[in-house]
């Protein structure tokens, strides 16, 4: 077979910089806020998301672009200019807010339309006003100390929270100015507040708008209230702003600190790690701007990025819906799975046949249901399971400590480098470790990112393993909004690969092979290099090849230049992917036999599958694992091949149905346009509505059982 002529280590390879493909990505979330075919409430909501994403981006991208800059003369790489590339960030990031603005105003005129009003300082009669004034007297005053910025060689950055939206306050009369800086108190109120109902304007029909007024206008109002009676000024001035800071944080490798001080450490280091960047109200007095610079200590080469009059739209994820239910996306109950229903026990199930669950569209509850019986069931002897992000009330958890009582041996492997996450992490290993459970944390220099849970349970004097391999997490809260896979097999073979991958993460020194699972980081890529390159022989003899590929992220740059290379060879090449692809599809004698769309609505498209042709004997693939270079190299992933045909059917009608979807699918091109897949004179496919439909249809003739 001929060599990659894409060789990574010598050749450049053609790639769109991984930042600026997920600022299209965080586009297309935009687009959702923009589509005026969602509720209302809902557009609003993903502003949240679109708000909450741009701070992790800048957390982690930015503040890794930063990064390169500073050290960029020590290790440099031929293939990127990370202060144009941060510029390019920066101008992106601008012309998206002025993006987010306007829908901001476009939603609220249709949320008037139905009696849903956010209003702001600037239209409050004097009956508001003066409510105003005691809610904040009676509610607010108590949670505000501000920060006096009395000392001109003060570092504000070092007082400053991070993502936390401040006031900046000018004091101004007859002397010098003073200064001071207002932390919105969101964590103890809500940022919502409703006014009464009986001092709200009635609509011509009689009834009342319900009107919202933010917290950061309330405080806004009553600036001179704060301040009065220590501070002498004949006016008073506040602007938003919201600082984002790095979210890489340094451990020192002292062998006098257990993993878990070493990870606590590092969050309260992040706490004070260096700003990336700075968003302030664009109606700041250019004055203020200048001694907000002077105070935080930044320089023109920071990101300062003006914005409009709120920070933190993140918390728009949560904003109430007061009005019809027609504001919100119609539920969608989540379906039985037949295989489950039909047996008395999931042991009874999975040995049945395997299973697969398909959520949010089928019920979690059917894996916290088989971690339950398993706490209790005489037959069980051991349970052993990874966790990466659980929920903060997690049933999966308490099982497990009754497990325990139940004199079952319970093993977690717990992730405490799951970013955002560590800290709940770190509480539930202690709470873990205190009732029993044996609680592992793996490998220092790997983060543990499978989703597995291994139960061990004797049958006629044998020992008989059941697996869950999934592409999500065992977290009962994103199972409702995440598309995920979960495969349930007592399949020998898979069993006993998921039991050495256990023993990996343990004891890593020793030697393991994997003939069916795709495990990383030493067996994946040479594995997944294979698979392509079998496709590739397959289409350079004359047969048919084909790759079908859904992942959140597409960014490993040898396994894009030997995606290239299969599409010059003639491989056939679909790709289903939600954020980052740096790969450009589409570019004659490049890339023209590949094609990429990403699909985005109401849920989370988070499940990873890998379909290679095989000349007719199609493989299909499940997996935790994105194809990113950490993933594939830095962390333990595991895939699973799906070798029950009418699983794998499933599989690959559902990815059909989203690779035809054209509501809410975009194709991803060399110039990141995130235009909308073109209907044509096809009917409507919405993909996340039709696959609900699809496993509906496969569904006994009864109602679909709802949860709480």
């Amino acid at each position: 077979m001929d060599t990659n002529p894409f060789d990574s280590e010598h050749t450049h390879v053609p790639m769109i910089p991984r930042e600026l493909s997920w600022l299209s990505f965080n586009g297309r979330v935009l687009q959702e806020a923009a589509d005026t075919r969602n509720p209302a409430i809902e557009r609003l909501r993903f502003l949240g998301i679109y708000s909450n994403n741009m701070d992790e981006f800048f957390r982690v991208r930015v503040a890794d672009v930063k990064r390169r800059i500073l050290l960029k003369k020590y290790q440099a790489s031929p293939d990127e200019d990370a202060e144009q590339l941060l510029q390019d960030i920066q101008q992106k990031v601008i012309e998206q807010g002025e993006q987010f603005n306007q829908i901001y105003k476009d939603i609220q005129l249709e949320l008037r339309k139905h009696s849903i009003e956010l209003i702001d300082n600037s239209r409050l009669t004097e009956q508001q006003l003066e409510w105003i004034r005691s809610y904040f007297r009676s509610e607010v005053k108590k949670h505000i100390s501000p920060i006096i910025l009395s000392n001109e060689e003060q570092r504000l950055a070092r007082s400053l929270e991070d993502n936390t939206t401040y006031l900046f306050v000018e004091m101004s009369g007859q002397g010098k100015p003073e200064y001071a800086i207002v932390e919105v108190p969101t964590q103890e109120l809500s940022r919502f507040v409703e006014l009464p109902l009986e001092l709200n304007t009635r609509k011509k029909n009689g009834h009342y708008r319900r009107q919202l007024l933010l917290l950061d206008d309330i405080l806004l109002l009553c600036l001179a209230d704060l301040f009065s009676g220590f501070f002498e000024f004949e006016q008073i001035q506040g602007y938003s702003l919201k600082m984002t800071r790095d979210a890489e944080y340094n451990i020192s490798d002292t062998l006098d600190q257990s993993l878990l001080d070493k990870m606590s450490k590092g969050i309260r280091q992040r706490l004070k790690s260096e700003p990336v960047r700075l968003v302030y109200d664009k109606e700041m007095p250019e004055a203020m701007l200048k001694v907000l610079r002077k105070q935080l200590g930044t320089s023109s080469g920071d990101s300062l990025i003006p914005g409009g009059r709120y920070r933190n739209f993140k918390d728009f994820i949560g904003f109430p819906n007061m009005g019809h239910h027609s504001l919100e996306f119609a539920p969608l109950p989540p379906l039985p799975s037949p295989e489950f229903e039909q047996h008395a026990t999931s042991f009874d199930a999975i040995r049945a046949s395997d299973i697969l669950l398909h959520y949010p569209y089928q019920d979690f509850g059917y894996f916290t249901e088989w971690i339950r019986q398993a706490s209790f069931d005489p037959k069980v002897s051991s349970i052993k399971l990874t966790m990466y992000r659980v929920a903060k009330n997690s049933r999966v958890i308490s099982s497990l400590v009754d497990a325990v009582r139940n004199g079952k041996k319970v093993v977690v492997v717990v992730e405490l480098k799951a970013r955002f996450d560590e800290e709940n992490n770190i509480n539930w290993s202690r709470r873990m470790t205190e009732a029993g459970i044996h609680v592992v944390f793996g490998l220092t220099t790997l983060k543990i990112h499978s989703k597995l849970c291994l139960i061990t349970r004797l049958e006629r004097g044998k020992a008989m393993r059941y697996a869950h391999i999934g592409t999500g997490n065992f977290n009962e809260k994103t199972a409702r909004i995440y598309t995920d896979m979960s495969l349930f097999s007592c399949h020998p073979e898979l069993t006993a690969e998921v039991d050495q991958v256990f023993e990996f993460i343990e004891y890593s020194y020793r030697p393991y092979q994997f003939q069916h699972l795709i495990v990383s980081p030493t067996w994946s890529r040479p594995r997944l290099m294979a698979l392509i390159q079998r496709e590739i022989a397959f289409a350079t003899s004359g047969r048919k090849a084909e790759i079908i590929l859904k992942v959140n992220n597409l960014v490993d740059k040898e396994i894009i230049a030997l995606l290239y290379q299969a599409s010059q060879a003639g491989v056939k090449i679909r790709m289903i992917i939600r954020g980052m692809c740096s790969l450009i599809p589409g570019v004659p004698g490049l890339s023209q036999h590949i094609k990429v769309v990403s699909v985005l609505d109401r849920f989370l498209e988070h499940s990873r599958v890998y379909v290679f042709h095989n000349g007719g004997e199609t493989e299909v693939y499940i997996s935790s694992a994105d194809w990113m270079t950490r993933n594939i190299d830095h962390r333990v992933e595991v895939g699973v091949p799906i070798y029950d045909l009418r699983l794998k059917q499933q599989i690959l009608d559902i990815l059909h149905i989203q690779l035809k979807d054209n509501v809410k699918g975009r194709l991803l091109d060399a110039n990141q346009s995130n235009s909308y897949v073109k209907r044509g004179n096809k009917r409507n496919i919405r993909s996340q509505q039709a696959t609900y439909d699809y496993l509906a249809a496969l569904q006994p003739d009864e109602p679909a059982r709802t949860t709480d």
